[in-house]
């Protein structure tokens, strides 16, 4: 499938755990279902101009939440993402990230 490099990436991912590991030259985006490794990578370089190292690549499940309400029980489920953490070439960040 073939995918734009602003399609591959949807959104940074900021949580503490994200922000923390920016100090060691990984970036976490939330990335395209179909999206490999490979096009990934491809996207960082290209949108942000610095060197890609490693990508690893993870797939949150959905899962079921459930909600007391006034009508009853409600049931319903989280959708299911993928994030990608990308490290970056030595001594390269990205600016982006720098500001949070």
């Amino acid at each position: 499938m073939t995918l734009l490099a602003s399609e591959v990436i949807l959104r940074p991912v900021i949580s503490e755990k994200s922000l923390d590991q920016t100090r060691r030259g990984k970036y976490t985006f939330a990335v395209h279902d179909a999206a490999s490794k490979q096009q990934i990578a491809a996207a960082v370089e290209e949108l942000f101009k610095v060197g890609v190292v490693d990508v690893n690549v993870l797939t949150t499940k959905a899962k079921e939440k459930r909600r007391n309400t006034r009508r009853g029980r409600t049931v319903g489920r989280t959708t299911p993402w993928r994030k990608a953490i990308v490290t970056l070439k030595p001594g390269e960040k990205i600016e982006f990230f720098e500001g949070v």
